[in-house]
């Protein structure tokens, strides 16, 4: 049997959900790493043209929070269930991290 899946309308309403699913340190910091080494590929990939780099990047962006949930978090990630909304919720978790509102 399924669970049902909550529809969000947008981030805002999104992301304390998000959050509660990321209350383990480990897994936050697991995914500042992986969404750091993507970002920086990602820039490379477009610098050097080395298109091929982008996969690498998404790979290792999901590479690193997955280890973070099974490992650390003992959850399913919420990218199964909430993709784009997941995709953009970890970018703003990444900056409140960045900027200390969400200590690393």
């Amino acid at each position: 049997m399924s669970e049902a899946i909550t529809q969000y309308k947008n981030l805002d309403e999104f992301y304390p959900y998000y959050l509660g699913e990321h209350s383990n340190r480990t897994c936050r910091r697991l995914h500042f790493i992986g969404t750091t080494l993507g970002l920086a590929l990602f820039a490379i990939a477009f610098a050097t043209q080395t298109w091929w780099l982008i996969a690498v990047a998404f790979v290792q962006g999901y590479a690193w929070a997955w280890v973070g949930h099974y490992v650390f978090e003992h959850n399913k990630p919420a990218t199964f269930k909430y993709p784009w909304l997941s995709y953009k919720g970890d970018f703003r978790m990444w900056y409140h991290m960045l900027t200390g509102k969400i200590p690393l």
